[in-house]
């Protein structure tokens, strides 16, 4: 029998995780409070897996698309759900009043997981029948092409809950990871807020100019994570492993540990010294879809190489 997923919010997130899931065999029903969005979305998710299927990302493009449907009220896209993606606005409120109302809807054993970027789930499952099976899943954007979701559940989400939503991003072909206490943000933003950080200090104070400075991250830094995380970069970074590497370097790190990148430097007049430098797009949404391009290009190459 067919699963089916409940996507709630029809917008950027809500199409790629429409996306993927039809993709990977399950029926999916759209649902959006804006009339006509998730009808619209419907069509833009089938263009979304032609183009997939152009960089080999997606083996049959008209049998997705013909399992995505817009869904005319919440209840319809919750009705029947093994799991219900939610992709409203960030903010709290309106995450209190969908969860209220999916954990009505929903069959009882549904998953319900948010796309929320930094919003911990505790602040809006506390006081619902069904929190143990409430959770966020925070996805990249875009998520068709960036697999990583992050799982993050509250104190009260159930471990099996938990495992249970592992199986299923791997089993759409996403590859999640636990955060195993909340924090705000998780780990993915908080480790991009720790580079974006520097990177502002060191561009605002004169040290390089901001096209320098992405060209060290893209052709130097990013090159290796692309495909090695942070710890397996440094313990092959000395010929005794990540010991040796911590004996060696971390002198420099304490001391630069000692003097963070503060909160000004995300403030107009740090701001605006590196906007006098930066020459923005001249077309953003052009720009965004060669990014797509080449992100969906490094997709189908890492799937090319053999698993380690």
């Amino acid at each position: 029998m067919t699963s089916k997923v409940g996507i709630v919010g029809a917008g950027l997130i809500g199409r790629a995780w429409g996306m993927i899931f039809a993709r990977a065999g399950w029926d999916v029903a759209l649902h959006d409070s804006v009339e006509g969005v998730a009808q619209s979305a419907v069509g833009l998710c089938a263009e979304g897996l032609r183009d997939l299927a152009g960089e080999g990302l997606c083996d049959d493009p008209e049998g997705a698309a013909a399992r995505i449907r817009a869904a005319a009220s919440l209840a319809e896209a919750a009705e029947g759900a093994s799991l219900v993606q939610e992709n409203g606005p960030e903010r709290l409120e309106v995450k209190i009043a969908l969860f209220n109302a999916l954990d009505t809807l929903a069959p009882e054993d549904a998953i319900l997981a948010s796309s929320s970027s930094a919003i911990r789930a505790s602040t809006f499952t506390e006081g619902l029948k069904g929190r143990a099976r409430c959770l966020v899943a925070h996805p990249v954007n875009p998520p068709h092409l960036i697999p990583l979701v992050e799982l993050s559940g509250a104190e009260w989400t159930a471990p099996e809950v938990i495992e249970r939503a592992r199986a299923i991003y791997a089993g759409i072909g996403q590859v999640p990871v636990t955060v195993l206490k909340e924090i705000e943000g998780f780990v993915l933003n908080r480790l991009q807020g720790a580079l974006l950080a520097e990177a502002f200090k060191l561009v605002s104070e004169g040290y390089v100019t901001p096209q320098d400075l992405d060209s060290t991250v893209k052709d130097g830094l990013g090159l290796r994570w692309s495909f090695m995380g942070p710890f397996e970069t440094i313990e092959l970074n000395a010929p005794g492993g990540i010991p040796d590497y911590c004996a060696r370097y971390t002198g420099f790190y304490k001391r630069l540990a000692a003097e963070p990148a503060g909160p000004e430097v995300y403030e107009a007049a740090a701001v605006g010294r590196i906007l006098g430098q930066w020459q923005a797009a001249d077309d953003l949404p052009a720009r965004m879809r060669w990014r797509d391009r080449r992100l969906a290009a490094l997709r189908a190459h890492k799937n090319s190489q053999a698993k380690d």
